[in-house]
């Protein structure tokens, strides 16, 4: 586990970890876009570039492989310390710890730290609920994804 990733190889493993999780959920169309990577490419470029230190990013690596990631922030809304921007692992690596040791590498345990999950997506749900987290009430929708705000505090 890293915490502090140091170039910008967490494209690839996100890009597969999210397409992995929304199949089904999001379009082809969106999953399949080939600007996809080089726009994350882009975005870790200036996440890890980012020396202010109000994000935090960590890696799960497996032989050099990125096999998870993990990235929160200061929260969008005021009514929460701390977001959940994102945290993905390949699925074959789904029940192995990876997923919680993430998490743990960026919220501390101590902070209000909302964050929002596809609805549905139960496996992500049912890890989050283990997690300490519940859904708080808001619901949103992108790309036609309906996602529901989950909190622990």
């Amino acid at each position: 586990m890293h915490r502090a990733p140091p170039t910008s190889r967490p494209s690839r493993g996100h890009v597969q970890a999210w397409q992995e999780a929304y199949r089904g959920l999001f379009s082809d169309a969106i999953l399949d876009d080939p600007t996809f990577i080089p726009r994350r490419e882009r975005f870790w470029a200036n996440v890890l570039a980012d020396d202010s230190g109000r994000t935090r990013a960590a890696l799960a690596e497996i032989d050099g492989e990125v096999v998870g990631l993990a990235l929160s922030g200061p929260s969008e809304t005021a009514d929460a310390e701390r977001q959940l921007y994102n945290l993905y692992l390949l699925a074959a690596h789904y029940g192995s710890g990876a997923g919680a040791a993430l998490l743990n590498a960026v919220v501390d345990p101590d902070e209000d730290v909302i964050l929002w999950v596809a609805d549905p997506n139960p496996r992500a749900q049912a890890f989050y609920r283990k997690q300490g987290f519940a859904p708080d009430g808001p619901v949103k929708i992108e790309h036609d994804v309906r996602e529901i705000r989950m909190r622990r505090t």
